[in-house]
């Protein structure tokens, strides 16, 4: 009964607008149509989620719906706001399927009961006739999760996407390089014709790495550059800001380039998306490579990690492969320095204070502060064995340490989560041609490769997406992503229950010249 009230009261919606909509003050309409959009998103959200509910009678509803937006609304930013309200309507149904507060019989059944109720055949309900959802001649461009207006940061010819990073501070080059990367890859796509016709666009903002200023940055992304969705954002604790920022939107949060655990919840949160296997995995790569390849014995080998959530993954990784190992992690060493920093001489001083001699040391820090550390332990620990995470930025570690000498760059290793730059994989020359066409003279850099390949992945949903692009229907690709072949050598993909694209990690390790070398973990 409450169904059919429901239903009932959507039609007598409907018949009220058409028959206000030449008379009515603007925000008369406006006010009718959000009660529409917060009824008819349901049905449509779990309609969507039924596989064996035909896509072209949902369409039709959506594409009627977005004719009653554009007739309601006149200015664009209200326009954006009632597809917004729609979009979160239609996630509303979608979670009730999901969470088996409705089946897909029942969600088949108001389906056909909206189509009843819109029907220009249809008595209406209680009110005078009028033509309920008559078709609207097609704008220039498609409506509700279709190209134009309704879609925030989708027009008929562009696709905008934002990056939050350092792009000035002491890891400004990390964030410099995972950009190049995704404008690469974009600018190979956009002079192929984009995808359909639309452009891919990435706006930057800078967060200078720091928490505080993050949620400016993601403001002002969403806000006032109108971005669909994030791509290859910087940082483990400034994504602790972003992502809340992005789900309470429905935003995508794409590729970011962090191995922390705040964008790999279980279950994955539905709009977040990682291309790289996690920090835990890269760090028990490490450990199992240092113990059964070097063998080193386990009380020798310390953690230098950064204070914060990139250090505390470092750390919780080796702990977790300890433990795996049936190895106790409770004297792990954790060496220590405040985030965002170079200032490394407690950690240096609690080494030399220990009186089991360490041979080992696993580092979860930024690439300056890791060559600083290095810098000050070489010449007191000649033969100690220096690895990294890959959320150092193998290629600026390489390039600082470089600075200092041949002594200090031999042996260093860095678990990487793509191929290396210098090898001949499919992926790593495409990357190479490209970034040598679209930025002529900058070098091959690991962080510029994961860019590269994380938007190259997101390039294959949108292309399978379709024109009716939204928010909802791409996650939905993603997640039936199933064995996708860049060349990297791995096979890609994604699944309801598991948000990372890859789980491969690379070895590396720099010789005398200051480049990496592959090295096998195994």
């Amino acid at each position: 009964m409450s169904i059919l009230v429901s239903l009932r009261r959507i039609a007598f919606l409907l018949s009220a607008f058409f028959i206000t909509a030449a008379n009515a003050a603007p925000g008369d309409k406006i006010d009718l149509v959000r009660d529409l959009a917060g009824r008819v998103g349901p049905v449509i959200g779990s309609a969507l989620s039924c596989p064996d509910i035909a896509r072209p009678r949902i369409q039709t509803v959506i594409e009627k719906f977005a004719g009653v937006i554009r007739d309601a609304a006149a200015a664009e930013a209200q326009r954006s706001e009632l597809a917004q309200l729609f979009d979160r309507s239609v996630a509303d149904g979608r979670n009730a399927v999901a969470t088996g507060r409705m089946d897909c019989k029942l969600a088949e059944r108001r389906l056909a009961d909206l189509e009843q109720s819109l029907s220009p055949s249809a008595p209406a309900p209680a009110a005078p006739t009028a033509p309920a959802f008559a078709p609207a001649p097609p704008p220039p461009a498609v409506s509700f999760g279709n190209p134009v207006s309704t879609v925030r940061g989708v027009s008929d010819n562009e696709i905008r996407f934002g990056i939050t990073a350092a792009f000035t501070g002491p890891v400004r080059e990390r964030g410099r390089q995972m950009k190049i990367g995704i404008d690469t890859a974009f600018n190979r796509v956009n002079d192929s014709g984009g995808i359909g016709g639309r452009m891919l666009k990435l706006i930057a903002a800078d967060d200078g790495n720091e928490p505080a200023r993050t949620l400016q940055a993601v403001r002002q992304l969403y806000e006032k550059d109108q971005i669909f969705g994030i791509i290859g954002s910087i940082g483990t604790a400034t994504a602790a800001v972003a992502v809340p920022f992005a789900l309470e939107r429905r935003m995508l949060f794409f590729g970011a380039y962090t191995g922390g655990n705040v964008v790999r919840r279980d279950p994955p949160d539905r709009y977040v998306f990682n291309y790289r296997p996690s920090y835990a995995e890269e760090a028990d790569a490490a450990v199992r490579y240092l113990v059964k390849i070097r063998r080193i014995p386990v009380r020798q080998i310390a953690v230098f990690a950064q204070q914060d959530d990139l250090g505390d993954a470092g750390f919780a990784g080796v702990a977790k492969a300890y433990r795996a190992l049936g190895i106790n992690d409770s004297a792990l060493l954790r060496l220590n320095y405040p985030r965002n920093t170079i200032e490394v001489d407690e950690a240096v001083n609690l080494l030399r204070l220990q009186k089991v001699p360490v041979r080992a040391i696993i580092m979860a820090a930024s690439y300056r502060a890791a060559a600083k550390f290095i810098e000050k332990t070489r010449n007191l620990y000649p033969e100690m064995i220096f690895t990294s995470i890959s959320g150092v930025g193998g290629s600026s570690l390489a390039e600082e340490l470089k600075l200092l000498g041949p002594r200090y760059t031999t042996g260093v290793l860095v678990t990487q989560v793509v191929p290396a730059v210098s090898g001949h994989s499919s992926a790593v020359l495409e990357y190479k041609n490209a970034l040598a066409k679209y930025f002529p003279g900058e070098a091959p850099d690991y962080a510029s490769l994961e860019g590269f390949v994380a938007a190259s992945i997101l390039i294959d949903a949108l292309k399978r997406t379709g024109a009716q692009l939204d928010i909802e229907k791409l996650v939905d690709t993603l997640e039936a992503t199933r064995n996708l072949d860049l060349g990297l050598g791995v096979q890609l993909g994604f699944g309801r229950s598991d948000h990372t694209a890859s789980h491969k990690i690379w070895g590396t390790a720099l010789d005398e010249s200051g480049r990496f070398q592959p090295v096998d973990l195994e």
